[in-house]
């Protein structure tokens, strides 16, 4: 077929959709490999900062909130703009507005590598938040238009699925093998040979694609989506840092009448930029939300075990990455056995069946006794991976399908939104009940300073690097007392993770008994 037919709408009840769409040739299977670089580049992202922050915390000296802004400042921005960039793509192009992203991306990148200080890096990791939401939703709605067929299209988002899922997974091993060999800046430098042979490549192979009904543009109703995700998922994340409670009220306020506003001006609209009434489609709704449950407990498994393996263990990058590795496989190989299995069982089962699977990687941990192995890290990531990879894929698929394809860029902006939501939520919440117990259960030995006690409190990193300067009897002391209490927040923390896994099949089963493959 021509990668340039005309769009066809899709939805689940289309009759027209299981074998009758024409299928897609290779020039549309090479379009897809260009459109893996930036997805598997901006999915990296979101996690290769995991291995680096040691360094970081140790050359730019941040504060505890700092460091946790360095990690949550790009996927804040991603999530409250993929919807806006998205239904702006749809009207200008989506090709277009992959290279614009592209373009900004990298050259941002390079100069967040070089950074003096924490400050300007939190400043170039929101504006690598910005590129990147010109990106993202790009390339899963032109998913859409080049493969009409569902067969094809299910195999397409299952190759794209996994190579963000496997972008989120590899990204410490990337930082680890990096940082065995360059500067903490190098994670960021590797945009730029990612995104080059996309600019070379993306106008000879990608089909540009827009709505070609886009209506006028709201510029309301893309600035209440940015009010309502941003301020939402700032008061979490202010929550979970122990921030003040007058500001958690103001901005969850400020995001849930920003939303309520929203929602009222798109059911009003005769073009919305969204139409909100896909939410009652069980297929739609249910897979946003699996696909957000599976991102948090990917995201924030990696934020805890990575400082886990560097700094309990004292493994160093490259060799805490190796024991992520079999998880890696697992993710990989399970995005596209969830793709045959559909064939046969409904995508409600597998996925319900998937997350449990993750679930129980998180119980690994949690009933683990004293102390947690290297080998139950590896075993517990194992499942995870397995588990998060094929749900991913599914639930992105029914995302898809259930939105029409001159929407798709929105539906799209939708579906990166609970990703990126997923990576915030996952660091703020998951990684924050980590910070917490740490710090609940921490008991500093004697003979510290003021000071040398409120930097062991902060951070596990904190009361490392501070140990390292003490006399060896009380250094050893304080670094025993911080990894016993690290162990602690993790083996509870790992509780949290496993009920939200049994909460996202739940909801699996109940909101996708219907869909069918």
């Amino acid at each position: 077929m021509s990668t340039t037919a005309p769009i066809h709408v899709v939805t689940p009840a289309d009759p027209a959709d299981p074998g009758d769409a024409p299928r897609t040739g290779r020039r549309g299977w090479a379009a897809l490999v260009v459109l893996m670089l930036p997805t598997l580049l901006i999915s990296i992202d979101n996690t290769v900062l995991s291995f680096a922050l040691p360094t970081i915390a140790r050359d730019l000296e941040p504060t505890a909130q700092a460091q946790l802004w360095i990690v949550d400042a790009y996927p804040l921005v991603l999530a409250g703009l993929l919807i806006a960039m998205g239904n702006l793509g749809d009207r200008v192009g989506r090709r277009r507005m992959l290279l614009i992203g592209s373009s900004g991306f990298a050259v941002i990148s390079v100069l967040a590598a070089f950074a003096p200080t924490a400050e300007l890096l939190i400043a170039g990791r929101i504006l690598m938040g910005l590129f990147g939401a010109m990106i993202m939703p790009s390339t899963l709605s032109m998913l859409r238009s080049i493969f009409l067929n569902r067969a094809q299209r299910r195999l397409a988002i299952a190759i794209w699925a996994t190579g963000f899922s496997l972008g989120s997974a590899i990204g410490p091993m990337v930082g680890g093998l990096l940082l065995q060999h360059f500067f903490w800046g190098s994670v960021f430098l590797i945009a730029v040979p990612v995104l080059i042979p996309l600019l070379v490549l993306a106008p000879l192979l990608v089909p540009e694609s827009r709505d070609p009904n886009p209506g006028p543009v709201d510029a309301i109703a893309i600035a209440l989506s940015v009010l309502t995700i941003a301020p939402l998922v700032g008061a979490v994340k202010t929550l979970a840092t122990g921030g003040a409670p007058w500001l958690v009220a103001l901005l969850a306020v400020v995001g849930v009448v920003s939303g309520v506003l929203l929602v009222r001006r798109l059911l009003g609209s005769r073009a919305p930029m969204l139409d909100v009434r896909l939410f009652r489609r069980g297929a739609f709704s249910g897979a946003i939300l699996i696909n957000l449950a599976s991102v948090i407990a990917l995201v924030g498994l990696l934020f805890f075990v990575t400082q886990h393996l560097q700094l309990v263990v004292g493994l160093d990058a490259f060799s805490s990455a190796l024991v992520l590795a079999p998880g890696v496989l697992a993710l990989i190989v399970f995005s596209f056995v969830a793709v045959r299995l559909v064939k046969r069982i409904r995508p409600g089962y597998v996925i319900a069946a998937s997350v449990l699977a993750a679930g129980l990687g998180y119980l690994t941990l949690g009933l683990g006794g004293s102390g947690v192995s290297v080998l139950q890290i590896a075993i517990a990531f194992v499942l995870v991976g397995a588990g998060i990879g094929a749900a991913e894929t599914l639930s992105n698929d029914l995302v898809i399908a259930s939105a029409p394809a001159d929407k798709a860029g929105a539906a799209a902006g939708v579906s990166e939104t609970a990703y990126e939501l997923g990576a915030v939520l996952g660091t703020t919440i998951l990684g924050g009940l980590v910070t917490a117990l740490y710090r609940a259960n921490l008991e500093l030995p004697d003979g510290l300073g003021a000071a040398q006690a409120g930097s062991a409190r902060e951070t596990l990193g904190g009361a490392i690097h501070v140990a390292d300067g003490l006399p060896a009897e009380l250094g050893h002391a304080l670094r025993e007392a911080a990894r016993a209490a690290f162990d602690l927040g993790v083996m509870s923390t790992a509780f949290a993770g496993a009920a939200l896994m049994l909460l996202a099949a739940t909801l699996a089963l109940v909101t996708l008994r219907r869909a069918r493959a």
